[in-house]
C-alpha cells in the first residue's frame, strides 16, 4: 500500500502557525451519524440467527485471531451483483454467491472461514453448504454460527475431513455498500450535473472478509474466478483481464454480466473488483503483450488527467523488470483514481487503486510537487507487482518486509522515469528523518514483531506506520549500501524465483542476500547478513555514534529523545549494533569503517586543526551522528566559507543532527542554532527543507511564548537572501525557474518570508488572491505557489476570503487543486471560521470521509486552531473511532496532529485524563500514537524549561 501522502509536514506546520501555509505536494492519510450507523449494522448483522453474547476468550480455535494450520484455499468462484441505486430501506446492497475449493491438511471436523458483516442466505437454518470434489465423500454439517469477536464463520462437523482430499464449500450472501472506506464499499461523485455512484474495494488487511467469505489471512493464497453482474452504462473491472460481456435479464432488469480470467496465486487482501460509469486511456507496452490503461472520471480522462500516469508506468515496469530480473507477471497494469478511497494508493494485483490525487496530473492546476508525488507513488505500487504480490509476507508481523523494500525501490523508480529530478536525494528528508522521529521514542517498536503480538484486526492496522514503511526503507537502503546495489539485486532476484506465487519471512531475503555475498569474492563483511541486519530488524531504535577526532574513538549508544527513558522492551542485543561508516576527511571520501562493538579506536578518525571529519556520507546509515566540539566547530567554519565543499544530502544531515541532539540534551541547543547561520548562503532545497523540519520543533515549543518575536526576526533575516535570489531569477515573480528541486526552493522562499514579515511578500501574495476573487474563472497563480497565496490570503482576510476559498474548494474537479483550498481553510485566524469547518468534517456532503480526519490535523496545525482541534476530538472520541479507528490507515496520525503543540503540563495532564477518561471506549488503530503523544508532550515540557532562556538570548543576540 501506498504511503498516502507526500508533503513537507515541517513546511506546512511553519506555514501554519504563521499563516503561510505553503505546501510542496499535499495530501495525507486520511460520515455517518452514529444514529444511521447504528441502524445500518443492525440490518447486517452476520447471519440468520441471533449472534450469542461475546464470551471470555477460551482456547477454543474459533476465540483465536489466526486460522488452524488444518486447510489450504486451493481457488474461489466469486460471483457478485452490486445494486449502485437505493433500495426501498434506503440502502446500498450487493449480493452473491461463492464458492471455494480446499484441501484438507490435517484431519478435523471444524472449519472456520472469515465473514463480517455479511447476511449468510443459503436457506433457512443453513450458512453453508460442503460437498466433497474428485469422488470425495463430505461429512455432513452439525451446526454453524458467527463468531463475532475474530470474525469466523464455524462450521462443526458431524464427521471429519481427510488429509489429501479436496471439498468445496458454498455460501450465498448478501451485504451493504457502505461508504466506510473498506471490504467492498461505494463512492459518490457528480459529474455534468448528475450524481454518479461506483462500487470499489480496498480488502488490505483484513476487509476482504467483508466481501466474500474466505481465508482471509496473507499466506493462505488460492485462484480467484471473478464474475461481476452490473448495470448497462457500467464497466466491471478486476485483477485479471474480462473474458467479454455478456447481455441477459435477472429478475427483469436488464444486466452485463462479466467474466474474469482466473488470477494467479495471490492473497485474498490483493483482491480487488469495481464497477463504475468510469473510462481510461491506454497504452500496449512495447514489445510485451501487456495492457497499460489508466482510469477515472470520464471528464478527468477527457481533460488529459490521466495522461501523466500512462507516460511513466511504461518506463517504471520496464525498470523493475531489469531490476528484479523477472517479467512483469500479469497480462495487464490496471491503475484507477477514486473519488473516495482511505489510503493513498493500494497495490492490487492488476487493479491498483489511487486516490486521485496520486494519479491524476493536470498541467493547469496540478503544482510540481503533485507530479512528484504521482510518480513515486505509482513506482510504489508497481514495485509491489514483484514484492509483495508475487512474493508475500506470511503474516503481517514483517508487513515492513512488503512496505519498506517499496519505500526504497519507489526511489529507484522514479528516478528512472523522472531522471533529471535527483529524487534519491529526497529520500533522507521522507523516510529516514520520519522514520528517526518516531524511532527515537521509548513507545517505538521493532521492525518485525513476534507472530503472537499482531493478532486483532486493530493490531494489524497499527503495523502500517512510519517504522514498516520509512524505517524499513531505511534499514533496506543501508543494507543495499554496504552489500553495494549490484551484490542486493542479484539477491533478491534468486529470492523472487524461488518464492514466486508464495509466501515468505524476512529470514528467506536474508538467506539469498547471503548466497550473492558468498559469490563475490571481494566482498567482505565482518559477520553475516543475518547477524548484522537481526540487530536492525529484532530491536526497535537506532544508534548515536559519537565520533572524537581528538583520539580517533568511536563510540555508539541507543539514541533516544529523552535520554532519562526507561526502555522497557528488552533486546537480546543490549541495544547495541553492527554500524557500516561511510566517511569523508576535509572532503575526501575515506575507506568504510564498521562499528561492531560499544566503542573502537580508528586512528584514521583523528583529524589536526585545519581538518573537519564528516560520517556517515549521503545518510547511507541508519544512525546519527556526533562530535567532539572542535569538529563541530570546523564544519560550522566549512560551511561558513564555503558550505558546497560538503555534499548536499550532508549539509541537511549536519542540520538535522544538530537540533535532534539538541533536542535530546546531547549537545548545547546554541551549537544547532549556530548551525542555521550558514542558511543566508544555501540555494539549494534539500538542506533548508531539513532546516524547517528542524525549525518546525521549535515553533512548536515557543509560538505561545515571548521567543517568538527574536525568533521571527532571525529568520527573516536568513530568508531574505533567498526571497531576492528567487525575486531576481523569476522576473519579481512573474515566473518558476526551470530546475525541479528549484521549484521547490522557491516555494519556501516565498512561504518562509511572508510568514516572517520579508517587506513585500504579504502584499505580493494578497494582490494574487484579490485578483483572483475579482475573476474567479481565471486564476493567473502559478500551481506551484497557491498553496501559500491561498493560506496566506485566508489567514490575513476574513470571512470573504474564507467562502471565496470555500465556494471555489466545492467548485474544484481537480483533486489537487480541492486539496491545495481545502489546506488553506485551516489556515484562517478567526476562531469561528475554525470552527465551523471543524463542524462541516463531520458531514461528508462537505468533508468526504477520506478527507476529515486530515483536515481536523490541519486546522491543530494553526497555533489558534490547534486548542479548538483538541476539544473537537476529545469531545467526539467516540464517534471518531467507531468511524476511523480501525480500518482508517491515518487515523493514528490524527492523534499526533492534534498533540503536537502540547507543551505545559497542565497540556500534558489533559492527555493523560482523555487517555484514562476513554480507556473502556479504546484507542482502535491510534493506541500506540497515544502513548507515543504523552512521551513527546513529556520531553518538550522538560526540554522548555532547560532551554527556553538561552534559545531566547541567543536569538536577540543575533538579531540585535
Amino acid at each position: 500500500m501506498g504511503k498516502g501522502y507526500f508533503i513537507s509536514k515541517p513546511l506546512a506546520t511553519i506555514a501554519a502557525l504563521l499563516a503561510a501555509l505553503a505546501v510542496i505536494t499535499i495530501i495525507a492519510l486520511s460520515i455517518v451519524y452514529s444514529k444511521e450507523k447504528a441502524k445500518n449494522e443492525l440490518k447486517f448483522n452476520n447471519g440468520t440467527s441471533p449472534v450469542p453474547p461475546t464470551k471470555p476468550p477460551s482456547n477454543e480455535p474459533w476465540d483465536k485471531y489466526r486460522l488452524p494450520d488444518t486447510i489450504s484455499p486451493q481457488y474461489y468462484n466469486i460471483t457478485l451483483w452490486p445494486q449502485l441505486t437505493m433500495d426501498s430501506q434506503g440502502m446500498y446492497i450487493f449480493t452473491g454467491e461463492s464458492g471455494v475449493a480446499f484441501k484438507c491438511v490435517k484431519e478435523t471436523d471444524l472449519i472456520l472461514i472469515h465473514c463480517h458483516k455479511l447476511n449468510l442466505t443459503l436457506f433457512e437454518g443453513m450458512h453453508a453448504k460442503l460437498m466433497g470434489m474428485h469422488n470425495t465423500k463430505a461429512p455432513a454439517i452439525g451446526k454453524t454460527w458467527f463468531q463475532e469477536e475474530t470474525q469466523y464463520l464455524v462450521i462443526q462437523l458431524k464427521g471429519t475431513l481427510k488429509p489429501g482430499m479436496v471439498y468445496w464449500l458454498y455460501t450465498e450472501f448478501r451485504g451493504e455498500l457502505a461508504d466506510d472506506l473498506e471490504g467492498f464499499y461505494r463512492s459518490e461523485y457528480e459529474e455534468d450535473g448528475a450524481k454518479k455512484v461506483l462500487a470499489i474495494t480496498q480488502m488490505q488487511a483484513t476487509s476482504a472478509r467483508k466481501a466474500f467469505p474466505c481465508f482471509d489471512e496473507p499466506a493462505m493464497k488460492a485462484i480467484f474466478h471473478i464474475t461481476l453482474i452490473h448495470d448497462r452504462g457500467t464497466v466491471a473491472l478486476s485483477n485479471s483481464r474480462d473474458l467479454g460481456p455478456e447481455s441477459l435479464k435477472i429478475k427483469g432488469q436488464n444486466v452485463i454480466k462479466t467474466r474474469f480470467e482466473p488470477t494467479k496465486r495471490m492473497s485474498t487482501y490483493l483482491v480487488a473488483f469495481i464497477v463504475c460509469e468510469f473510462t481510461y486511456t491506454s497504452k500496449q507496452r512495447d514489445n510485451v503483450d501487456v495492457l497499460v490503461r489508466i482510469w477515472a472520471r470520464k471528464n478527468a480522462i477527457a481533460e488529459g488527467q490521466g495522461d501523466y500516469a500512462l507516460r511513466i508506468t511504461q518506463p517504471i515496469l520496464e525498470f523493475f523488470e531489469k531490476y528484479y530480473n523477472t517479467s512483469y507477471p500479469l497480462s495487464k497494469s490496471d491503475q484507477i483514481a477514486l473519488p473516495d478511497f482511505n489510503a493513498g494508493a493500494m497495490e492490487n494485483w492488476g487493479l491498483v487503486t489511487y486516490r486521485e490525487t496520486a494519479l491524476l496530473f493536470d498541467p493547469q492546476t496540478s503544482a510540481n510537487g503533485n507530479k512528484q508525488r504521482i510518480v513515486i507513488i505509482v513506482a510504489h505500487e508497481l514495485a509491489h507487482m514483484w514484492f509483495g504480490n508475487l512474493v508475500t509476507l506470511k503474516w503481517w508481523n514483517d508487513l515492513w518486509l512488503n512496505e519498506g523494500f517499496a519505500s526504497y525501490v519507489e526511489y529507484l523508480g522514479a528516478d528512472y522515469a523522472e531522471p533529471t529530478w535527483s529524487i534519491k536525494d529526497q529520500f533522507i528528508l521522507y523516510d529516514i528523518y520520519h522514520a528517526f522521529a518516531v524511532d527515537s521514542l521509548v513507545s517505538s517498536h521493532p521492525l518485525s514483531r513476534k507472530e503472537e503480538e499482531v493478532n486483532t484486526p486493530s493490531e494489524i492496522t497499527q503495523m502500517f506506520d512510519t517504522i514498516s514503511y520509512s524505517k524499513g526503507a531505511a534499514v533496506l537502503r543501508m543494507l543495499s549500501q554496504f552489500l553495494s546495489e549490484p551484490v542486493f539485486v542479484e539477491g533478491l532476484s534468486t529470492y523472487l524465483k524461488q518464492f514466486a506465487f508464495g509466501s515468505t519471512t524476512y529470514t528467506d531475503l536474508w538467506d539469498h542476500l547471503q548466497k550473492a555475498v558468498d559469490k563475490t569474492p571481494n566482498l567482505k563483511l565482518p559477520h553475516s547478513i543475518n547477524d548484522i541486519m537481526n540487530r536492525w530488524i529484532l530491536q526497535m531504535g537506532f544508534p548515536v555514534i559519537t565520533i572524537d577526532t581528538q583520539t580517533g574513538n568511536v563510540s555508539q549508544k541507543h539514541f533516544l529523545l529523552e535520554p532519562d527513558s526507561v526502555v522497557e522492551r528488552p533486546s537480546e542485543f543490549n541495544y547495541e549494533w553492527f554500524i557500516p561508516i561511510k566517511w569523508m576527511k576535509r572532503g575526501v571520501e575515506q575507506e568504510q569503517l564498521w562499528l561492531l562493538q560499544k566503542s573502537a579506536m580508528h586512528k584514521s578518525l583523528k583529524a589536526g586543526n585545519r581538518e573537519w571529519v564528516l560520517a556517515n556520507l549521503n545518510v547511507s546509515g541508519y544512525y546519527r551522528v556526533n562530535y567532539d566540539l572542535q569538529n563541530w566547530e570546523r564544519l560550522l567554519d566549512q560551511l561558513t566559507t564555503d558550505h558546497q565543499t560538503i555534499p548536499v544530502i550532508n549539509r541537511a544531515q549536519i542540520l538535522d543532527d544538530a537540533f535532534t541532539l539538541a533536542r535530546a540534551s546531547i549537545i548545547n541547543i546554541n551549537l544547532a542554532l549556530k548551525v542555521t547561520k550558514y542558511l543566508s548562503k544555501e540555494r539549494e532545497y534539500i538542506p533548508w527543507e531539513a532546516a524547517l523540519r528542524s525549525l518546525s520543533s521549535l515553533y512548536d515549543v515557543f509560538e505561545r511564548n515571548e521567543v517568538y518575536g527574536p525568533m521571527q526576526a532571525y529568520l527573516r533575516k536568513q530568508v531574505k537572501p533567498l526571497f531576492d535570489h528567487f525575486t531576481s531569477v523569476t522576473r519579481n515573480w512573474t515566473t518558476v525557474p526551470a530546475g525541479h528541486t528549484d521549484q521547490f526552493t522557491q516555494i519556501i522562499a516565498l512561504s518562509l518570508a511572508c510568514s516572517t514579515g520579508v517587506q513585500g511578500c504579504r502584499d505580493l501574495t494578497k494582490h494574487w488572491f484579490r485578483q483572483w476573487m475579482q475573476e474567479p474563472d481565471n486564476n493567473r497563480i502559478h500551481p506551484n505557489l497557491r498553496s501559500t497565496v491561498y493560506c496566506n490570503a485566508v489567514a490575513a482576510g476574513g470571512v470573504e476570503e474564507w467562502d471565496f476559498c470555500w465556494k471555489m474548494f466545492k467548485k474544484s474537479t481537480v483533486a489537487a487543486e480541492a486539496v491545495k483550498l481545502r489546506s488553506a481553510l485551516s489556515c484562517t485566524k478567526q476562531p469561528w471560521l475554525l470552527n465551523r469547518f471543524l463542524e462541516y468534517t463531520l458531514d461528508p456532503e462537505k468533508i468526504r470521509k477520506q478527507d476529515a480526519t486530515t483536515t481536523i490535523g490541519s486546522i491543530a496545525s494553526n497555533v489558534i486552531g490547534q486548542p479548538l482541534a483538541w476539544d473537537f476530538v476529545r469531545e467526539r472520541w467516540e464517534y471518531l473511532l467507531n468511524t476511523y479507528g480501525t480500518g482508517s490507515f491515518g487515523f493514528a496520525r490524527l492523534i499526533s496532529d492534534v498533540t503536537a503543540k502540547l507543551c505545559t503540563p497542565f497540556e500534558l495532564q489533559q492527555l493523560k485524563q482523555f487517555q484514562k477518561d476513554n480507556a473502556d471506549v479504546g484507542f482502535g488503530s491510534a493506541s500506540q500514537a497515544l502513548q507515543q503523544a504523552i512521551e513527546k508532550t513529556t520531553a518538550r515540557i522538560k526540554w522548555l524549561a532547560e532551554n527556553k532562556e538561552p534559545v531566547l538570548k541567543w536569538f536577540l543576540s543575533e538579531t540585535a
